[in-house]
């Protein structure tokens, strides 16, 4: 018997080895000379809108202009939060600093004011004895600006919400999509009232979220890129069919041309498809060139749309609402990043901002309007920073450089919107600075 307990605790071994479970995974194999018949799977690189933004030639005077224009909407915040304030134009330090969330900032408020004091002033409350801030006379005063030429232009206003309502699919809008855009298309804050009651013969709100179009204006059935195709046609001589359904290409500096580019990008400006203000018809996009007509159409639909903000410039995010209402059932971040030379997405500011390419040289509008005009001009006081200057420099005259397949309408144009501002006389801000950073300490001790 004792013979046989050697061979019976081996089999009760082995039972139990191969009982237990392969939990942990085999080591790789490194790639060698002698384990060349193993097959190793090559993943492909991903390709989706993502790397594409990622990867993408950067504009960085566009980058540069979002990262500014950034800062002057957390001053417009500021002082839209000030205004709503019943006691005065001004606020405390330590009530500032709750705003820090609200306005969307990455350091405290104080240290905000501090940076910017040709734009916000700082004293002592005459009775309470506390720190207190305000917004600069010449910020306000060209803030109230910017209102008045707003007012001014009332028109122009009925006319851009016109020519959005011509390119909706059912001639209706959502009130609250315009409500996003309101500052691009240069709207009062009371264009409900102002604009779509105001002017009962064009438009008829059909319930407090949808406004509808009354009559179909004709003459304003032309988009803003006819005119540069006619202006092409005429100065240029170039042929009817090279331009009839063309789009300026203008690349980013840096931009690599690879090969079979030029012939693809010939190809598809000679593609004809349905413009923005004409008849609503289907495209079958399983017809011969159905997806590239599809495609041009949305390109065209988002061209107009940006020639008629006034900058020439809104957020993706901001864009999508009106996807259904224009019919451009894509992908528009994808749309747009197959098309680096008609526009530019910037990344910049938190945001993700669509520039209209042909519309800037070097970061500055080439054909600036009154309003932003202004806000050119409140941009500047913000650049001043901190430095103790009462004017802006003026930028060395902006030469036009361009690497197009159909060459733009401006040519030897400068950039508008470099002034000389006059400011303000800086604030002695040798105390102030430290009493902001001991107020800030005491209120959140």
């Amino acid at each position: 018997m004792m013979l046989f307990e050697p061979f019976r605790l081996q089999i009760i071994l082995q039972v139990k080895i191969h009982s237990i479970p392969l939990t942990r995974s085999l080591p790789e194999i490194p790639f060698g000379p002698f384990n060349s018949f193993v097959q190793k799977r090559w993943r492909k690189p991903a390709d989706t809108a993502q790397t594409r933004l990622e990867n993408r030639t950067r504009d960085s005077k566009l980058d540069k202009l979002t990262t500014d224009l950034k800062k002057l909407k957390n001053i417009i915040k500021i002082h839209a939060l000030m205004s709503s304030r019943k006691r005065g134009p001004y606020v405390s330090i330590q009530l500032m600093s709750r705003w820090k969330n609200i306005i969307g900032l990455n350091l405290s408020v104080g240290a905000f004011v501090q940076k910017y004091p040709h734009v916000f002033e700082v004293f002592k409350h005459p009775v309470r004895r506390n720190l207190c801030c305000r917004i600069a006379k010449k910020l306000s005063d060209l803030i109230s600006e910017e209102e008045n030429i707003i007012k001014d232009c009332e028109l122009e206003s009925v006319r851009r919400v016109k020519k959005l309502l011509l390119m909706s699919r059912s001639g209706i809008l959502h009130v609250h999509a315009l409500g996003l855009i309101r500052r691009e298309l240069g709207l009062p804050e009371d264009f409900r009232d102002s604009i779509l009651r105001k002017y009962k013969d064009h438009f008829r709100l059909v319930d407090l979220e949808t406004v509808e179009l009354v009559n179909r204006a004709e003459d304003l059935g032309i988009a803003e890129i006819e005119k540069w195709r006619e202006k092409e046609y005429k100065e240029k001589w170039l042929s009817e069919f090279e331009i009839k359904f063309a789009f300026p290409i203008n690349f980013p500096t840096g931009f690599k041309i690879e090969g079979g580019l030029r012939e693809k990008m010939k190809n598809w400006q000679r593609l004809p498809y349905l413009k923005p203000y004409e008849t609503k018809e289907a495209v079958k996009v399983r017809s011969c060139g159905g997806v590239e007509r599809y495609e041009k159409q949305a390109i065209a639909i988002i061209h107009e749309f940006l020639s008629l903000t006034v900058e020439k410039m809104v957020e993706v995010e901001r864009l999508a609402h009106f996807r259904k209402d224009f019919g451009m059932l894509v992908n528009v971040r994808e749309l747009l990043l197959k098309h680096p030379g008609i526009f530019y997405i910037s990344t910049k500011g938190g945001a993700h901002t669509l520039f209209l390419r042909e519309a800037y040289v070097k970061g500055c509008l080439i054909s600036p309007n009154s309003i932003s005009i202004v806000r050119r001009k409140m941009l500047d006081l913000v650049l001043l920073g901190s430095r103790n200057t009462r004017e802006l420099q003026p930028q060395e005259e902006v030469k036009k450089e361009s690497n197009t397949l159909v060459s733009l309408a401006h040519d030897g144009g400068t950039a508008s919107g470099n002034w000389i501002i006059p400011i303000l006389e800086s604030l002695d801000s040798g105390s102030d600075n430290d009493i902001i950073a001991t107020a800030e300490e005491g209120f959140d001790g």
